[in-house]
């Protein structure tokens, strides 16, 4: 858990264009302290005794594997064809990020084996995503990063900043890109909302209402993020847990949203008309137009390599820029590549729906929300390179490893459960 926590801190409370100059593009911090997790969990599971260890087949773990053996493989390949001078460096760098987010999922699925350090790290996610929320509507309100600072501390480089558009303040929080900065939080909407429902997962229910208050700031920050992608996402985040939310609360949701609706609108002069251009204008837009492009040269740079890839982390911007991460991902790591991602994610979204089989209302709730998670991610990647972003791709392999954990935590359950053998169903003491 704590291990965990200094990950999620790292990861959203830094911004994530800071780098230790003298390490360059591996000087991330998140990054850093990714492979420290790596090699804590190999050193974890080499003293492990058999009797501590789980039977539980993991999925989660073995489609990650599965990816991780096809980067591995189409980074020897691509050495080996020869790259140039400048695609190297980003190469390795890529496959230290790929090992990083291993010691991230690795700790998740095989440290987090209780309920309650599974509903803990929820909310600690949560909590991260509300005050990164905040942040984003500070910038939005006074038009000034507020985490600039971190650019000027002696041996740090920082990269990224306020952006624009229609003449409407972009957030961004401590990501580098307002896209990176959606997929953080509409990610994280879910797992909010299910606090928001449990009261925090917790009987005592003294502080039920802090997680209304986060869900509000969540859907607010990304109102006002001016993104077709964070709307899309959040529509998806909020629809996925509408089915999880009782029948009583749904009245009570459905109009306070309309009213925080209502009055971020009208208190911000012509975010709704830049709202709506987003969508009504999406056919001329230019990023729109370069996606759409995008997709009929896809055969053109699958050609050379069509079952493995180019390698990942090959494909730079000089090329083309997609804007999509499984087109990215096809490329780069071929058909192979692009199964085993999106196995991956099937995968989790299926541990996580394990949680159906608990007796349990808040097991199944959290499991519901994680999947829901997933699927925001999964959708949200569809409109930009998420893992080239470190928020972004930190989240999902976070996300993705306590999804495995639900299924380690709600299999140990129903073993516990079962009558001793040869007794009757019934015949529980």
């Amino acid at each position: 858990m704590t291990m965990l926590t200094v990950y999620l801190v790292l990861l959203l409370a830094i911004p994530s264009g800071v780098e230790i100059i003298a390490l360059g593009s591996l000087g991330r911090p998140s990054l850093i302290w990714g492979i420290v997790l790596l090699g804590w969990w190999a050193v974890a599971r080499l003293q492990m005794r058999i009797s501590d260890a789980r039977s539980v087949f993991q999925p989660v773990r073995f489609a990650f594997v599965a990816f991780l053996v096809l980067v591995l493989v189409s980074y020897a390949v691509a050495m080996l064809r020869g790259q140039p001078d400048d695609q190297i460096s980003p190469a390795f760098t890529a496959l230290i990020r790929v090992l990083s987010w291993a010691g991230v999922l690795f700790v998740a699925v095989d440290g987090i084996r209780t309920i309650t350090d599974l509903a803990s790290m929820v909310r600690r996610i949560g909590i991260g995503a509300g005050l990164l929320a905040v942040l984003g509507l500070v910038q939005f309100l006074t038009g000034h990063g507020i985490v600039d600072f971190f650019g000027t501390i002696p041996g740090l480089s920082m990269a990224g900043g306020i952006q624009e558009r229609a003449g409407v303040i972009r957030s961004s929080g401590t990501a580098i890109h307002p896209l990176e900065y959606a997929t953080a939080i509409t990610a994280a909407l879910p797992l909010v909302i299910a606090a928001a429902i449990s009261h925090g997962f917790r009987s005592n229910r003294a502080h039920g209402g802090l997680w209304f208050w986060l869900v509000g700031l969540i859907s607010a920050s990304a109102l006002v993020a001016v993104s077709r992608s964070a709307i899309i996402g959040f529509a998806v985040a909020v629809i996925s847990m509408i089915s999880a939310v009782p029948a009583r609360f749904r009245a009570f949701v459905i109009g306070t949203g309309t009213v925080v609706t209502v009055v971020i609108f009208a208190a911000t002069p012509g975010l709704l008309s830049a709202t709506i251009r987003l969508f009504s204008g999406a056919a001329s837009d230019p990023s729109t137009q370069s996606r759409t492009r995008g997709l009929e040269r896809i055969p053109e740079f699958m050609s050379t390599s069509p079952v493995i890839g180019s390698g990942f982390g090959l494909f730079l911007p000089r090329y083309y820029v997609f804007d999509n991460q499984w087109v990215l991902l096809a490329i780069e790591l071929g058909v192979l590549g692009l199964l085993s991602f999106l196995a991956f994610f099937v995968a989790g979204i299926w541990s996580a729906r394990q949680s159906r089989r608990s007796s349990d209302s808040d097991v199944r709730l959290l499991g519901h929300a994680l999947a829901a998670s997933l699927v925001t991610v999964a959708v949200l990647f569809a409109f930009f390179d998420g893992l080239s972003f470190p928020i972004a791709g930190g989240m999902l392999f976070l996300l993705a490893g306590l999804c495995g954990s639900v299924h380690t935590v709600v299999a140990a359950n129903v073993v516990s459960d079962a009558p001793p053998p040869g007794r009757p169903q019934g015949d529980i003491l």
